[in-house]
């Protein structure tokens, strides 16, 4: 896995600055130790850090076609590109190297933009053509690599895998998006395309962006979108034989590196059935690594060391404490733009421990997603079936006043906590799936922001982005409409983002099968009664599984990553929140009613609320713009004192 980095002149062939594309580059060392590479033309500068994985020897970028008149920097992997050499050399295009970076320069020269079409895998990569000057960006199609860019009032563009990159330009604003704050403060990350700065944007998944010089920007074009709109006519147990034929051979061809390769075992479903599917594949045993607690409902180590000993793998467990809050401040150095996301913090603890024994990890991410395993599509299912009850004239005004008189019972057990339900169900169904997922609800957002926040915003909402979604997606199913907004919002802006970002902290490389878009446009045609049926999220993936893992690791609660924020709050925290909270940083946005928020702190830790998921966002939140305008002050200082 690498990150590319480089700038454009628009409008000309202006000099780049060398050692300022060096400092970008450098910029994400983490995510490239092995090698640096520059290039630099008239008006053209591209950058490229190296974590090698395949054809160790060669394969150094940014890498040119035969006539050096295309070139590449690229992160990724095209899991095809043995299949695409031999039908280019076919076409005649000579190869120097064995890696997949020199399909991709072929391939342009062969089909221009459509190349993007042609590749299985996971990428973004700029490629250069001298010939028509044109430089063309592409994003893989549900974002599991980064890429981020800019357009500066003098016609540069500016672009890198991560946001660090292009901040490291000195002429690059950074003037915080309203739009994009109440965005985080509604999901707990940022959704493609903004950034948390206004004119920095992500390239969405599955877009590319096609720029020629001494011509305007356009917008990213859109190459792939996954459609529930059509239905795999087979019987259960076809469907069940298929998936398994499928997903054996999505894991097998990422399983082909020239350094040691393993995998994560949390001891959930998808991470097992990963796990499972290697071991078919393999000759030797899988390297599988997890990470236990001392808290058993935190743990999921005993499951883990099951499917470990079913499969005879290399299996190591690291013990880690949930009280191991020394990442906290760290985390923004990860992410650059504010992520509030706290398992973010054991998963970089797994891939902390992953990267002593292997470079390559497999993983079992999208699973919920694709297969409906979420906890909260069962409750979308529920609250629809009692919305298609009551006609909406009746409906909103009854459980909007049931919402409104009903207590916020935090303490209470799940049962009882209906004053969310009621809210929810008084609003449409786009609506409503925001408002059961989002972090913090609409009330408690609009009570965090001063007037002047509330005055930019004009009205706009956290949840247009997820309606937005969700209207735009090709099926009439209520299940099909929440997954597809969740691949285009959590999975890509949450889970993928999460799972590069702290990887790429470590330099490992994590390669999830289950996101293979062939696999993932198959699956999608699995009537959603196979998905979800009688409450049981996954159930044609489990069905699938059965010969292969225990019971007792598919039939159970799903509990996922945690950490005991809410405890940390009121013990060891305690001091830290309060003074995020009271710092000039959050007051100095001018976005923020800071006696509101000292009065959330107060309310929590005294007991009496639980407001650990807006604490923790706020934490992080006045983590990152320390993180974000600390650099630039000090890099002005730099500056100033040379």
């Amino acid at each position: 896995m690498c990150g590319i980095t480089g700038i454009l002149d628009t409008s000309g062939k202006r000099e780049i600055d060398r050692g300022l594309l060096s400092r970008m580059n450098d910029s994400q060392f983490h995510r490239g130790p092995d090698e640096s590479g520059l290039h630099v033309a008239p008006g053209l500068g591209l950058g490229h850090r190296r974590l090698s994985i395949i054809d160790l020897s060669s394969g150094q970028q940014p890498l040119f076609n035969e006539d050096k008149s295309v070139v590449v920097t690229y992160n990724g992997e095209i899991y095809n590109f043995k299949d695409l050499t031999k039908e280019l050399l076919a076409k005649g295009h000579q190869f120097r190297t064995h890696c997949d970076t020199e399909v991709i320069v072929h391939a342009w020269e062969e089909w221009g933009e459509e190349c993007v079409k042609r590749f299985r895998g996971m990428f973004a990569f700029a490629v250069w053509d001298s010939n028509s000057e044109t430089l063309f960006l592409a994003r893989d199609r549900l974002g599991q690599k980064p890429l981020h860019y800019t357009v500066l009032s003098d016609g540069m563009l500016v672009f890198g895998s991560e946001l660090k990159s292009i901040l490291t330009h000195p002429n690059v604003p950074r003037v915080i998006d309203p739009r994009s704050v109440e965005d985080y403060f509604g999901y707990g990350y940022v959704p493609d395309p903004r950034t948390i700065f206004k004119g920095i944007y992500k390239l969405p998944p599955g877009h590319t962006l096609t720029v020629r010089r001494h011509s305007a920007v356009p917008a990213p074009a859109e190459y792939w979108d996954i459609s529930f709109n059509h239905t795999i006519g087979l019987s259960e147990q076809e469907i069940a034989e298929e998936l398994i034929h499928r997903l054996r051979e999505a894991v097998k061809i990422r399983m082909i590196a020239d350094v040691p390769l393993g995998a994560f075992l949390s001891g959930g479903v998808d991470s097992s059935a990963v796990v499972a599917m290697m071991a078919q594949e393999s000759n030797d045993p899988v390297n599988t690594c997890s990470i236990s607690f001392d808290v058993p409902e935190y743990d999921e180590s005993r499951y883990a060391a099951e499917v470990a000993q079913r499969y005879a793998t290399h299996h190591n467990t690291r013990m880690v404490d949930p009280n191991s809050f020394d990442l906290v401040d760290r985390l923004a150095s990860f992410f650059d733009e504010p992520f509030a996301d706290s398992s973010a913090m054991p998963t970089f603890r797994v891939c902390e421990l992953a990267r002593e024994q292997v470079i390559v990890a497999l993983s079992g991410d999208a699973g919920d997603e694709l297969f409906a395993g979420y906890r909260r599509y069962r409750w979308h299912a529920y609250e629809q079936a009692i919305r298609n009850r009551f006609p909406q004239t009746l409906r909103g005004p009854l459980f909007s006043v049931l919402g409104r008189l009903y207590p916020k019972l935090d303490w209470a057990p799940k049962f009882l906590r209906a004053k969310s339900t009621f809210q929810a169900l008084a609003e449409d169904p786009f609506v409503g799936y925001f408002h059961s997922i989002s972090i913090l609800r609409d009330e408690l957002r609009a009570r965090m922001f001063n007037d002047h926040m509330r005055r930019e915003l004009q009205g706009y909402r956290a949840a247009d982005v997820l309606v937005e979604r969700m209207r735009s997606a090709k099926t009439d199913d209520d299940l099909s409409r929440a997954q597809y907004a969740d691949m285009k919002t959590y999975l890509t802006g949450d889970i993928l983002t999460k799972v590069d970002r702290t990887s790429m902290a470590t330099s490992l490389e994590v390669r999830s099968p289950i996101i293979d878009h062939e696999f993932m446009e198959w699956a999608a045609g699995i009537p959603a009664a196979m998905r979800l049926k009688g409450g049981e999220g996954k159930y044609i993936f489990k069905k699938a599984l059965e010969p292969y893992l225990p019971h007792d690791v598919m039939y159970r609660d799903k509990m996922g990553f945690a950490v005991p924020i809410s405890e940390w709050f009121r013990g060891p925290l305690r001091q830290r929140v309060g003074d995020a909270l009271a710092s000039d940083v959050l007051a100095d946005t001018g976005m923020f009613d800071m006696a509101y928020l000292r009065k959330l702190v107060e309310q929590h830790q005294s007991g009496v609320s639980e407001h650990s998921p807006a604490l923790w966002a706020l934490l992080m939140f006045e983590s990152s713009l320390r993180n974000l305008y600390g650099e630039a002050n000090e890099a002005r200082d730099r500056r100033a004192s040379a």
